[in-house]
């Protein structure tokens, strides 16, 4: 998948016309242009400057996309970025609006409401020529419609500028002729100049409105510090010896010159600038940004700490392993702003239509004008219905419909610590009838621990102290588990020591799949799986002396998160390799409708396949054994917890170990979903009901027409109507933990 940037579109007219133009391409499998973005994305084998020159040939220009650190440039004009868009579009509007106020008080202060004016002004050809002059000048600072009209036409493909460029120029070279040629003063030099001027009044409320749709991607960006300090001389084999004893000169060097390997130093109020792992120190860090949990963390030596994050107390002296577009919050940016840069399947409609709805508008607008030059009406009256269907029409408001609201779904879910990967997650989500889960690490915590001890010769603490001391040499998670117990219980460092003699455990062997054994104070001591059961057996020269219970934890909050599944209409299922006792109690205590347990990787693939026929599935995972499962279904869910495969092979990755973030991103999918069926409802109604009304077809039923000027006014609302909506989408409120 390769991005470029694209600049000159100004509606979905321009978007599919550079869709075209790439897709001819020998090579080209995939390309997805999106207009909010003003960017492009590629699948297939073909060179970067054939792409370029392919764009170039449409009539738009074409750059391959920087890296992550460009993701904030999310404009949606062909003027560089938002924000020095809004303030081209700002010297083009004072003056313009200054004149226009001057052309009004001429062309219809002085006629209808008898204003004064000078007394040469009263000649036809000076009062005419006035107003024409006052028009062309307001014309010619907005020429960027006139231009890019133009070319769009020469490149047979015309778009929104055109349509604009068409009934200003229209309305100018009319009234032109009319001083010219004729003693009246039917002019509509006001229409000439007020199109251009309302419509640019338009685009400055929609690029004000659409910058706030990439407000959680900048705010994203401003995490990343500029700046970082590092002790100099400190990176690759001296990181640790410099650290440990504090030498090495502190210098300040741009976020861009850290490497893997250099000690970097994070005060208090200090964002941490790579992922890393502490070498020296303790802080509490607030890691609120990327996981969206407000409970401070404590970090000390050996802790790792994420990019993003921000140091509360303490100094922290840290190792970079992961720096640049390597880091958490790079990774974040760059799926935030490549999912918003992909296209749903919802828009291809939208793009269809898109495709052909300036050359029908302009099909109707001739139409227009001919019926009702047949009708008997006068040239400017029939010009002036015309004119009207031209600037009413609005096919930026259906190519705006679905990437504005994609764009702030995505990043109000990436705020909550929800990734989209693209656009098809975002919009098929909502739509899962199943959703599988896998029980180790996703319902359960996956780390086991003790829930009793069953004691035949022993106390519970003399049973604990003999796993413990064992145990304490293996690195299984029920070792971890036992250990756990032993520091509760207060028999771990006390047991270790009998009579200033330090209890010392020989012949240590650890038996695969079995368990561990040694010889502890003159006895063989075993400590070993129950067959069938989650328990550990202990056994001294063969005798069983005890069974220590265990158990893996269910989250706290999986059994709320089933039900609300199963409140939104889904199906719950829970799939796992573990045995059918153990599965069959997780199952029950958390609600599941399905339990199927004893299952291979390839067995969960083969099942996630079975519940398809019933519809959208969407398969929740953390470990390398879920990777297949994850891939086969419509939708694969990774606990932001789980494995780097399980991850790269999802849809969706969560952020926090949490199921209850699968209930959000179903309903943070079905709410975009709504209100992208919202916008292009009401982009189709408008342009259905607008074009008649603006045509005259309403005259003779009711009375009502359109002048040019209402309608430049109602095409820059409508589009500023449809981002404003999709705005609504930041207030969605999720369920908490």
């Amino acid at each position: 998948m390769q991005k470029y940037d694209i600049t000159g579109m100004s509606c979905a007219a321009c978007s599919a016309r550079v869709e075209k133009a790439v897709n001819g391409l020998e090579g080209i499998q995939s390309c997805s242009v999106n207009l909010l973005t003003n960017s492009m994305m590629i699948e297939g084998d073909v060179d970067s400057a054939a792409v370029i020159d392919a764009v170039k040939k449409a009539g738009y220009g074409a750059s391959v996309a920087a890296g992550a650190a460009s993701t904030n440039q999310a404009s949606s004009s062909d003027d560089s970025n938002p924000f020095d868009f809004t303030i081209i579009l700002r010297h083009r509007l004072i003056p313009s609006v200054i004149l226009l106020l001057c052309l009004m008080y001429f062309s219809m202060g002085s006629m209808m409401f008898g204003f004064p004016i000078p007394a040469f002004l009263h000649n036809h050809l000076a009062f005419g020529g006035l107003q024409a002059v006052l028009a062309l000048v307001i014309m010619i600072i907005n020429r960027k419609f006139f231009i890019s009209g133009t070319k769009a036409v020469f490149s047979l493909a015309p778009n929104m500028d055109t349509l604009v460029a068409l009934g200003s120029a229209a309305s100018f070279i009319y009234s032109l002729c009319v001083l010219l040629f004729t003693n009246q003063h039917d002019f509509y030099f006001e229409s000439a100049a007020m199109i251009v001027t309302l419509v640019t009044i338009g685009k400055m409320l929609e690029e004000k409105a659409k910058g706030k749709t990439t407000a959680s991607l900048k705010e994203l960006m401003k995490l990343a510090p500029e700046t970082v300090t590092v002790l100099c001389g400190s990176a690759d084999g001296d990181a640790e010896a410099g650290a440990g004893t504090g030498a090495g000169i502190e210098i300040t060097i741009p976020i861009e010159e850290l490497k893997e390997g250099d000690i970097f130093i994070v005060r208090p109020g200090q964002n941490i600038p790579a992922d890393g792992i502490v070498v020296e120190g303790a802080a509490f860090v607030n890691e609120a940004a990327i996981t969206g949990e407000s409970e401070l963390v404590a970090k000390q030596k050996d802790d790792e700490v994420t990019s993003a994050t921000t140091n509360v107390n303490g100094v922290l002296k840290c190792k970079a392993l992961k720096v640049g577009e390597n880091t958490t919050l790079a990774q974040i940016i760059s799926l935030v702003s490549d999912s918003a840069a992909s296209k749903a399947p919802v828009q291809r409609v939208a793009d269809k239509v898109a495709g052909i709805f300036v050359p029908v508008v302009l099909g109707i607008a001739v139409v227009t004008f001919v019926v009702w030059m047949l009708f008997g009406k006068e040239v400017g009256y029939s010009l002036q219905r015309a004119i009207s269907v031209l600037v009413i029409s609005c096919p930026c408001a259906l190519g705006l419909a679905t990437p504005v609201a994609i764009m702030v779904g995505n990043g109000t879910a990436a705020k909550k610590g929800i990734l989209f990967k693209n656009s098809v997650a975002l919009e098929q989500t909502g739509k899962a009838k199943v959703v599988i889960l896998d029980k180790t690490g996703t319902i359960t915590k996956g780390e086991p621990v003790v829930t009793g001890v069953s004691s035949v010769m022993m106390s519970e603490a003399e049973i604990i102290r003999l796993a413990y001391l064992l145990e304490k040499n293996s690195t299984h998670p029920v070792a971890k588990a036992i250990i756990a117990k032993a520091g509760e219980l207060g028999v771990a460092a006390e047991n270790e020591v009998i009579n200033n003699t330090p209890v010392t455990v020989t012949g240590f062997e650890e038996i695969p799949g079995k368990g561990v054994k040694g010889i502890i104070d003159g006895s063989e001591i075993f400590c070993g799986a129950v067959s069938g059961k989650n328990g550990i057996v202990v056994t001294k020269d063969g005798a069983a002396v005890g069974i220590i219970s265990t158990a893996d934890e269910i989250k706290p909050d999986s059994a709320t998160a089933v039900e609300e599944l199963k409140k939104a209409g889904v199906k719950v299922v829970m799939l796992t390799g573990d045995n059918q006792l153990v599965a069959q109690k997780v199952g029950k205590a958390v609600g599941v409708d399905d339990v199927i347990a004893g299952v291979t990787p390839v067995q969960k693939e083969a099942a996630v396949r079975d519940y398809k026929k019933d519809g959208y599935v969407i398969m929740v995972g953390d470990g390398i054994n879920d990777a297949p499962a994850l891939v086969s279904a419509d939708i694969g869910i990774a606990i932001g917890a789980g494995s780097d495969i399980a991850i790269d092979s999802a849809s969706v990755v969560l952020v926090k170990n949490s199921l209850m973030d699968v209930v959000n991103a179903v309903k943070i999918s079905r709410k975009v979903m709504k209100n992208i069926y919202e916008n292009l409802c009401w982009a189709f109604c408008y342009n259905i009901i607008g074009i008649p009304l603006a045509a005259g077809c309403f005259i003779k039923l009711f009375g009502w027409s359109l002048s040019p000027m209402f309608g430049a006014a109602a095409m820059s609302i409508s589009s500023f109507c449809v981002v404003m909506n999709a705005l609504r989408l930041r207030r969605i409120k999720t369920e908490d933990r």
